[in-house]
């Protein structure tokens, strides 16, 4: 539990009380937040119930909050809720899809995705009432303008993005990570600057009443860790 914290030499040191949590806690709160996560489903079925736009603005805070590599923190995430806006999205993310499932997706691919019953319609990016589309700044300028390519772009923006993802699911709301590729026609209509390419897209909402998932499992412990001891 943080006391207090001071700067010497340029680096912050994080003084500790004495009310420090014990192993028995940790356990507990591992346990918890694991069945939190777990209970995390992503959801296409959107209610066009209002999101207010300061819970979205604490969203892209606490997603902001994630490591980066020196530092550099190389994303930008542009928050739409205009209609106008999505609906352009929209249409342009089905125009991509379209093109994928009839001639870029391989027949193994579109087999794999069959339990999710997905196709081609989007209509989730205009009924929610937000869309996050992350973008990842592969470089910067300098007060110079100088050019300055960013360290580790895609782990950092990762990290972030799950830390969002994460967030969203505490706040009470759902999302589906989308990613119509290829995604240019995020920055043409959203009017990023070159050095911003699209990551992910996020709608973002409250689920609709009733809302259908498929009936997945996720893989168990033992399929997706060894452990050296």
């Amino acid at each position: 539990m943080v006391a207090d914290s001071i700067q010497i030499n340029g680096y912050t040191h994080i003084i500790h009380n004495s009310d420090l949590i014990s192993e028995e806690q940790s356990l507990q709160n591992s346990e918890a937040f694991f069945r939190f996560l777990d209970s995390r489903r992503s959801v296409r079925d959107f209610s066009d119930r209002p999101v207010a736009k300061e819970l979205i603005e604490n969203l892209i805070k606490s997603a902001s909050t994630a490591p980066s590599g020196a530092h550099k923190q190389p994303w930008t995430f542009c928050a739409v809720s205009n209609s106008e806006l999505k609906s352009k999205i929209r249409v342009a993310a089905e125009i991509e899809e379209k093109e994928n499932y009839e001639n870029r997706m391989s027949e193994r691919w579109k087999k794999d995705l069959a339990p999710l019953a997905t196709d081609m319609h989007k209509p989730f990016l205009e009924t929610a009432p937000w869309l996050i589309i992350a973008f990842k700044k592969v470089y910067e300028f300098d007060e110079t303008g100088a050019k300055h390519n960013n360290y580790y772009v895609n782990e950092s923006i990762g990290i972030s993005c799950g830390m969002l993802i994460s967030a969203i699911h505490d706040a009470g709301l759902v999302t589906l990570t989308h990613t119509p590729s290829p995604m240019n026609f995020l920055s043409k209509i959203l009017d990023r600057p070159k050095n911003e390419r699209a990551f992910l897209l996020l709608p973002v909402g409250y689920p609709k009443d009733p809302a259908y998932v498929p009936d997945l499992k996720r893989k168990e412990l033992e399929d997706v860790a060894i452990f050296f001891e």
